[in-house]
């Protein structure tokens, strides 16, 4: 016998499932705007599962008890949860006096020989007492749930030493023990070399495997690097990867941000989940990332970055597509390139940046966002069986969406089956 429903959301304009394509692989090319669309539809939960999915005439009435809480979704879109896959949640202080330094003239090169960038963040995070930093995880995802994010990467990589990265990625657990959203969790403390092994890259990567990397199993999932000039070269990258997949850890790089290096590819031979930036991944090299990561390898796409840095190139999401990569989208929230949580703005730039389609950037911040966490079988899209995360969204069709410029369009957030 089917068990009541906990919840039911009834009378929706659009659910938008992000169901009906591959399930073996990530969405691209034309799955990226192929799925299902269910007009005038309901969503039911059973306790923290999804129940049913359907057309408002398949819903069962008989279903719905006294105990079940009914909200009306009239004028409304259901869709899944956010799924946010790249960020650094976990840091001290901010930079917002690097921004005023930047908009006078200042280049981030001057900035960070003054003691800015990137150092500055690490001597706030060195500083800061555990309870310092788990009020602003805590305080930052409170924000990213009103933006209706309900899966979230949190990445270290602002202690660069063994302790401090380590207690950031304590902190995180912490934060995610403590509320709602589902965080997933990736250590980076190869972000760049540490201050004090300024000019050793590979001497910083050895003691990273040496004496950090077993003491995170466990607590992280994910390793990731940052491979770029002034970070860590390809070869050094490669190395340190190969340690970490040896290890068990699911792998991640940070690559072709500034430069046209290799990295993803490398990465993708290594079968990375996903490589993210990929601003200066040509056409060709995407193809080539495609076929090394067997479909499986997702790009993550970041456009809110070359937008807050005033840079003029953008990732070629559309010929990614185009290509066969597998396209995500985050906001690579961060104290120095993006200070914003509003992964909505996002699908907006890579819709007027990038060249996605409304359905293809909704599908990247859902359903192959969960794929770029290795998260597809539970979370990011509307399926029976699947946790119960559903937005509802103040606008009458899914094109408004990205339209309305940087406005938040979720009137309600559910995780779990619960009302937030």
């Amino acid at each position: 016998m089917p068990q009541p429903y906990t919840l039911v959301l009834r009378n929706a304009a659009q659910v938008l499932t992000l169901a009906g394509g591959p399930t073996d692989r990530p969405l691209t090319g034309p799955d990226m705007a192929s799925w299902r669309i269910i007009e005038q539809g309901y969503v039911a939960c059973h306790g923290d599962r999804l129940a049913a999915v359907g057309p408002m005439h398949e819903l069962d009435e008989s279903l719905i008890t006294p105990e079940t809480t009914v909200l009306d979704a009239s004028g409304q879109v259901l869709m899944p949860g956010l799924v946010e896959c790249h960020t650094h949640l976990v840091f001290g202080g901010n930079r917002a006096d690097e921004f005023q330094r930047k908009l006078q003239g200042e280049s981030y090169l001057d900035i960070l020989a003054s003691g800015g960038g990137i150092l500055s963040t690490v001597r706030k995070t060195r500083a800061a007492s555990f309870d310092e930093l788990l009020a602003n995880a805590l305080h930052h995802l409170d924000g990213f749930r009103r933006y209706g994010v309900t899966t979230l990467e949190a990445k270290t990589g602002y202690g660069l030493d063994a302790d401090t990265e380590l207690r950031l990625l304590q902190v995180a657990h912490e934060a995610g023990r403590r509320q709602l959203t589902q965080l997933v969790h990736t250590f980076l403390g190869a972000h760049v070399p540490g201050p004090e092994y300024k000019g050793r890259p590979a001497d910083y990567l050895d003691l990273l495997a040496r004496e950090v990397l077993p003491a995170v199993q466990g607590l992280a999932e994910f390793v990731d690097i940052f491979c770029e000039e002034g970070a860590f070269s390809v070869d050094d990258s490669r190395r340190y990867l190969q340690q970490a997949r040896d290890m068990g850890f699911q792998l991640k790089i940070h690559a072709e941000q500034l430069h046209d290096l290799g990295g993803c590819h490398m990465a993708a031979e290594l079968g990375a989940t996903s490589v993210d930036h990929c601003d200066y991944l040509t056409p060709a090299g995407a193809a080539q990332v495609a076929a090394a990561g067997q479909g499986r390898t997702v790009a993550v796409l970041l456009p809110l970055v070359p937008l807050y840095l005033r840079q003029e190139k953008y990732a070629p999401g559309r010929q990614f597509i185009d290509a066969g990569l597998p396209v995500a989208l985050s906001t690579d929230f961060n104290p120095g390139s993006c200070p914003s949580k509003n992964l909505w703005l996002a699908v907006s730039v890579a819709c007027l940046k990038m060249g996605l389609t409304p359905l293809e950037a909704l599908a990247a911040v859902t359903l192959n966002a969960a794929w770029a966490l290795n998260r597809q079988q539970t979370i990011g899209s509307l399926e029976p069986g699947k946790r119960a995360d559903v937005l509802v969204l103040s606008v009458p069709d899914y094109r408004e969406i990205p339209y309305w410029l940087g406005e938040n369009p979720v009137a309600q957030v559910v995780i779990g089956g619960q009302l937030v």
